[in-house]
């Protein structure tokens, strides 16, 4: 992994935590397009903690074909990321206190404040960004994350990716939500492209999470 000089800078829109909003399909940012996706990926506590331990050492993008080429922790341990209430709306920050993780490669696990970026193409199409991590939950029974574009991709807005470990059924979900606004000239010409772009991702993310969708791409 190459550790460079990341632009300083913040996310390139405004509705910041808007995949947590539980009417995102109905009323998405402005001039965005939504999208959604859950599959029960399995049961039990022990699939539950794999699946979060890959999902934090950016195990779905880079399944997805995308390679990590630079990523830097938040500048000041200051800074805890966003918190989300129910509705998705901004509250206080968090006041997470974890000590930082690294993966085999010595690539830190996703961190609140941390900028990356990713390089790669999915379905021939680019999907370069330089991206923040808005927010991280780990809790015993939920981990996830929130990236948000900071810029230099085709099309701007934020992913959100959850765990969740239910208690009533003791069943595992993976759930990915997202918003994209067309950037790219062809994306807004043609922004069926958008969500052609977000199911190949989508499919890659279930297919690195989920043992039982690991088939060859």
């Amino acid at each position: 992994m190459r550790r460079g000089t990341f632009r300083a800078g913040t996310v390139d829109y405004a509705a910041v935590g808007a995949t947590h909003a539980p009417d995102l399909m109905q009323y998405p940012p402005e001039h965005s397009i939504p999208a959604e996706e859950s599959w029960r990926i399995g049961s039990g506590e022990e699939r539950f903690q794999i699946a979060g331990e890959a999902l934090l050492s950016w195990t779905a993008q880079r399944a997805a074909g995308l390679s990590l080429q630079d990523v830097r922790p938040a500048a000041g341990p200051a800074y805890a990321g966003v918190t989300f209430d129910e509705e998705g709306t901004p509250i206080a920050p968090s006041t997470r206190d974890v000590e930082q993780r690294f993966d085999a490669e010595g690539t830190p696990f996703v961190g609140p404040g941390m900028t990356i970026r990713l390089d790669g193409r999915v379905g021939g199409m680019r999907a370069d960004a330089e991206l923040r991590v808005i927010s991280v939950t780990e809790e015993r029974r939920h981990i996830g994350f929130v990236l948000g574009t900071v810029g230099d991709s085709v099309v701007s807005g934020e992913e959100s990716f959850d765990l969740q470990w239910r208690e009533d059924t003791d069943e595992v979900w993976f759930t990915v939500r997202a918003f994209d606004a067309p950037v790219g000239l062809l994306y807004r010409v043609l922004p069926a492209l958008v969500k052609r772009r977000r199911r190949e991702l989508f499919a890659r993310y279930l297919r690195a999470i989920s043992p039982l969708y690991a088939t060859p791409l």
